[in-house]
C-alpha cells in the first residue's frame, strides 16, 4: 500500500522529469497550492494548470539549475511536511541563492488537496536583485 509519505517522497526524490509526472499524477483536480508571500511566485494556484503554469514553468524558465532537495520528512495522518533547501542561479542576474524552506502537504484518499510552502524569501529575493 502506498502511504502519503510515499507519494510526497515520489515527488522530490526522483529525476526532475520522474518528479514532474509524479506530482501532476498526485495533485487533485482542485489542488490549491499556495506559495509564500516574498516568494517570486508568491499566490495561490488553484488546480494543476495553474501550478504547473504559476510555478513550475517559471521556475524552469527563470532559472538555472533550480531544485529543492529534502533532507526531512514528517508525516501525520492526512499532513505531510517536506524541509530541504532551495537552490539555484535566477538568469536575468546571474546570482545563485540557497534557501531553506518547508512545504505542508495535505491529502485525500492518495491525492494532494494543498501544498503550503515556508521558505526564507529574503535570500531569494536578494538574487532576483541586479
Amino acid at each position: 500500500m502506498t502511504t502519503n509519505l510515499d507519494i510526497i517522497r515520489s515527488t522530490y526524490e526522483g529525476l526532475p522529469e520522474e518528479n514532474g509526472r509524479n506530482l501532476l499524477a498526485a495533485l487533485a483536480p482542485d489542488a490549491r497550492w499556495t506559495e509564500a508571500a516574498g516568494f517570486p511566485y508568491a499566490g495561490t494556484y488553484v488546480g494543476p494548470q495553474q501550478i504547473v503554469a504559476g510555478v513550475f514553468q517559471r521556475l524552469a524558465t527563470e532559472w538555472d539549475g533550480y531544485s529543492a532537495k529534502v533532507h526531512t520528512y514528517l508525516a501525520d495522518g492526512d499532513r505531510v511536511a517536506a524541509f530541504g533547501v532551495y537552490s539555484g542561479t535566477y538568469r536575468k542576474t546571474g546570482k545563485a541563492m540557497t534557501a531553506s524552506f518547508a512545504h505542508l502537504y495535505r491529502l485525500k484518499e492518495g491525492r494532494i488537496t494543498s501544498m503550503e510552502q515556508y521558505v526564507d524569501s529574503l535570500l531569494v529575493q536578494q538574487a532576483l536583485l541586479a
